[in-house]
């Protein structure tokens, strides 16, 4: 008989997959607890609370689908939608499946150590002041990709008097930047979505820019009442087709080359889907990520577009990037570039000359003094991988995964990492995770290893784990499949780029949602191949 304390399976998270985990794992009869470290469920949704938090997925794609009657019954109010209503979208959720009673908030998983004598996990967590120790089966981790922090140590920092927040972990109560002059540092996707609604209330808003960032309109609206109710007359159907995509989106797409075409029907095209918007933008052809002077095609385009939205030209040539166009995640703006006319808004350029240190009133640059109240990090995520490394989880022999993972993440199927047995990650590093719309993603990992959990209780075996060999042939997989593409070739966080001295190793799968799930259901075909079952 199991005690309060001993569980068929942990769960550490409650975002979207925690959630999703635990309602497939009580389904099928499992004793499971989750752990969550926020006051809050809804992981990535409830941290990061920062002005004009937004998804760049279609709200009504953005969604579960395991459950018609949710899907038919909630009521996204935009075309993309807010973290306010994708919070309580989740509470929702939480609320009707009645998922909070197996929810332990305010508990920060700190390690979770594999037993071999007795082939369970020690789970250790710090709960309100104090700390206790579970075990279980299985420890799952639906810790999210973009959870961890990271936030730059800049010389001088301790000295600065003002305050400092950062976009990943915003004051829940909000800020208040009414007659207040802010310093941001970042113009990745969170500053591109903050930066205009902080510089409306900011008396003085100074954008400190290392590298700039393509970003495409949302031309976000509320949503058509038509238009939802086609939706969700043939929900299953978009679901089909978004399967069928290798990003698990449905959307409009090209399947012929930039270069196939003349330049006046290239620009009319980039026109159509620059006026549809978002990341659509880049299924104008079917090669702006694997030819080069295909994409430049479409970087001109949007650098002509940065450059007519912006009147001062030297600030549009420094918003203007000289890179290539998805090679860091493409970001969706509302009146981001516009924002650059407000005369109350300035552009700093790092990226020759880098913040020097802090002072107690701003930072300097090249020797020159910017002073502000309010210092905004916009430095974004130790990405991937940093939710994982910074638990202490030790496998086989005492090992641990950070030490594993020193050199770069090592999956199997993003699911499993050798040596560490009865752990499943949820979207983990070598899944299409980030590349693939999340909450699509979640569905399919869950509903896998539910079922491979099934097997293992109807076949009497009790641990499961990756085969080195195959975890050796899926990581050169994913290898492989980044080196086709452009995403590859600049220094982004999906090649751990915002970390200082981390190796440069494509962390997600890039071959495509439909050939990773195909390869899933032909390991679980083949009972479990790659895996050792005893």
């Amino acid at each position: 008989m199991k005690s309060e304390q001993d569980f068929d399976a942990v769960v550490v998270g409650a975002g979207f997959a925690g959630l999703y985990m635990l309602h497939r794992l009580r389904s099928e009869g499992y004793k499971v607890r989750v752990f969550e470290a926020g006051d809050g469920i809804g992981g990535t949704w409830y941290w990061n609370r920062y002005p004009g938090a937004r998804c760049d997925i279609e709200s009504m794609q953005y969604s579960y689908q395991f459950s018609e009657e949710l899907q038919q019954d909630w009521e996204w109010q935009e075309k993309y939608a807010t973290q306010p209503e994708i919070l309580r979208y989740a509470e929702h959720v939480a609320d009707r499946f009645d998922l909070r009673r197996d929810i332990q908030l305010g508990s920060r998983v700190t390690a979770a150590v594999f037993d071999e004598s007795t082939a369970r996990w020690n789970i250790d967590i710090e709960s309100g002041g104090g700390s206790q120790q579970v075990t279980a089966k299985f420890c799952l981790m639906a810790v999210g990709c973009l959870s961890t922090t990271n936030k730059p140590d800049f010389a001088g920092l301790e000295e600065y008097r003002g305050a400092v927040y950062h976009t990943g972990e915003w004051p829940h109560e909000g800020v208040d930047f009414a007659g207040k002059r802010v310093g941001i540092i970042g113009t990745g996707s969170s500053a591109m979505q903050s930066i205009p609604v902080i510089a409306e209330q900011a008396a003085h808003l100074t954008v400190f820019q290392r590298t700039p960032n393509f970003g495409v309109p949302a031309w976000n609206a509320p949503h058509d009442p038509a238009a939802v109710r086609a939706v969700k007359a043939d929900y299953a159907g978009l679901r089909a087709r978004a399967k069928a995509r290798p990003t698990g989106v449905d959307f409009p797409f090209n399947e012929f080359s930039a270069l196939s075409v003349s330049d006046a029907k290239r620009r009319e095209i980039y026109e159509e889907f620059w006026n549809r918007g978002g990341l659509t933008f880049l299924g104008a052809f079917d090669d702006l990520l694997l030819d080069e002077a295909a994409n430049e095609t479409a970087a001109a385009f949007v650098r002509e577009k940065i450059r007519e939205k912006v009147t001062d030209a030297e600030v549009a040539e420094l918003l203007a990037p000289k890179t290539i166009i998805g090679c860091k995640r493409l970001c969706v703006d509302s009146g981001y570039y516009e924002t650059y006319n407000r005369p109350n808004v300035t552009l700093v350029d790092v990226s020759e000359t880098p913040i020097e240190a802090f002072t107690a009133t701003g930072l300097t640059v090249a020797g020159k003094l910017y002073e502000f109240d309010a210092a905004v990090f916009a430095t974004g995520f130790d990405a991937m991988i940093g939710s994982f490394t910074r638990i202490d989880i030790r496998g086989r022999g005492g090992l641990p995964l950070r030490e594993k993972w020193e050199a770069g993440p090592r999956t199997y199927l993003g699911l499993f990492t050798a040596g560490f047995p009865n752990l499943f990650m949820i979207t983990g590093p070598g899944s299409p995770s980030v590349l693939a719309s999340m909450i699509q993603a979640i569905e399919q990992q869950v509903d896998w290893i539910i079922d491979c959990m099934d097997y293992m209780g109807k076949e009497g075996l009790t641990v499961i784990e990756a085969e080195v060999a195959d975890e050796d042939a899926w990581v050169q997989t994913v290898n492989d499949a980044a080196a086709g593409s452009l995403r590859s070739t600049c220094s982004s966080w999906y090649l751990g780029g915002s970390i200082p001295g981390r190796p440069r190793v494509f962390m997600p799968y890039i071959g495509g949602f439909p050939v990773y799930v195909e390869k899933c259901d032909n390991v679980a075909a083949a009972a479990y191949e790659g895996l050792r079952l005893t």
